[in-house]
């Protein structure tokens, strides 16, 4: 993968996510910047219509599509001071797609090694509420298990990582005692029924920011979120998704806000690995099916808790595993994509 792209006076650094004319950065949006990289893939070749849909827009309708590529391009050329008649960048194939026609300089080129190990760190929580902690852990766990649907990722576990929650260590040496290539670490504000997660991808050996973005969504669209954000990972380090990874990413639905809550905190205390937490988990599972009983992650956090308390001895097996198999089949049939409602006995992703 190229990290530094030139061509006349404008570079575009691919890990930074930038664009600069004569070592100044030019402003320009994610998505005409995202057209640029992908034209630079393949230089004096088409690029379909098709291909950038896919891989840009690959959840939206036509509609939102065709117009949201004419303004990509659009902002893309401004930035470029190039245009459609004349183009000394980017030409346009008509009703077909694009093309990037600039020459590129040979020497400005560089390949390093590719990532394809991550951690994301506990997500810190700006309210400095500890009320609030169940929900800044429980969006790092979400994170974390989005992230994990991409098959030619690995992602470290939400029980390593929570070990540096609050730890102050340089980044390229955490990342050396989880063997991972990148850090993600960001944090989360919740305001109301509205949430704000900023987050940052590192290149861990050089302590280099490959990517950064604020996102604020309304907290019934926070699994969609969760989506994007690892979608853009996916697209900084070129991991390739699978047509499963895809329609994982797709599947997004919104969710109660009540019902994700009372999820968030069922998690929260299904961590804490006790009797006690046990019961208040199942409260809050119940609850959040409840609010919402199409929300399939409710009863796979409700199996996982009765899976424990009948490993537990806490109940009979007929209480406990028994009825965990059936909530996690309900689960799957609710969400056939849903990581979470793999049982426990069934081995580890």
């Amino acid at each position: 993968m190229q990290t530094t792209i030139r061509f006349g006076v404008y570079e575009v650094d691919v890990r930074a996510g930038e664009l600069r004319k004569q070592g100044v950065k030019v402003k320009l949006q994610e998505q005409p910047l995202q057209v640029l990289q992908i034209l630079l893939e393949k230089p004096g070749d088409m690029v379909t219509r098709e291909e950038l849909q896919q891989r840009i827009w690959p959840s939206d309708t036509f509609v939102d599509f065709d117009h949201g590529l004419y303004n990509a391009i659009r902002r893309l050329r401004e930035a470029l001071e190039d245009s459609a008649e004349t183009p000394h960048y980017v030409e346009t194939l008509a009703r077909r797609g694009y093309r990037f026609v600039g020459r590129l300089d040979p020497a400005s080129t560089s390949t390093p090694s590719p990532i394809r190990s991550l951690a994301v760190l506990p997500l810190e929580n700006l309210s400095h509420d500890p009320e609030q902690e169940y929900f800044a852990e429980g969006l790092t766990e979400a994170l974390i298990t989005t992230l994990a649907k991409i098959g030619e990722l690995r992602v470290v576990s939400r029980t390593s990582i929570m070990l540096y929650k609050g730890v102050r260590k340089p980044l390229r040496e955490i990342a050396r005692e989880l063997e991972v290539d990148a850090i993600v670490e960001g944090t989360v504000l919740r305001a109301g029924d509205r949430v704000r997660i900023t987050a940052q991808l590192i290149d861990a050996a050089k302590e280099a920011h490959l990517w950064a973005e604020s996102y604020e969504r309304d907290l019934r669209n926070v699994l969609a979120l969760q989506s994007e954000i690892a979608q853009a990972i996916a697209r900084v380090i070129r991991v390739k998704l699978a047509p499963i990874d895809q329609a994982r990413f797709l599947n997004a639905n919104p969710v109660d806000p009540e019902a994700y809550e009372a999820y968030l905190k069922g998690r929260y205390q299904w961590n804490r690995r006790s009797a006690e937490g046990l019961a208040k988990a199942i409260e809050y599972f119940r609850q959040a099916i409840a609010n919402d009983p199409t929300y399939a992650a409710a009863y796979s956090g409700l199996a996982d808790c009765l899976s424990n308390l009948s490993w537990l001895c806490i109940v009979s097996p007929d209480k406990g595993c028994s009825k965990a198999k059936q909530l996690a089949a309900q689960a799957l049939e609710m969400n056939p994509n849903l990581a979470e409602a793999t049982p426990p006995w069934r081995g580890q992703r």
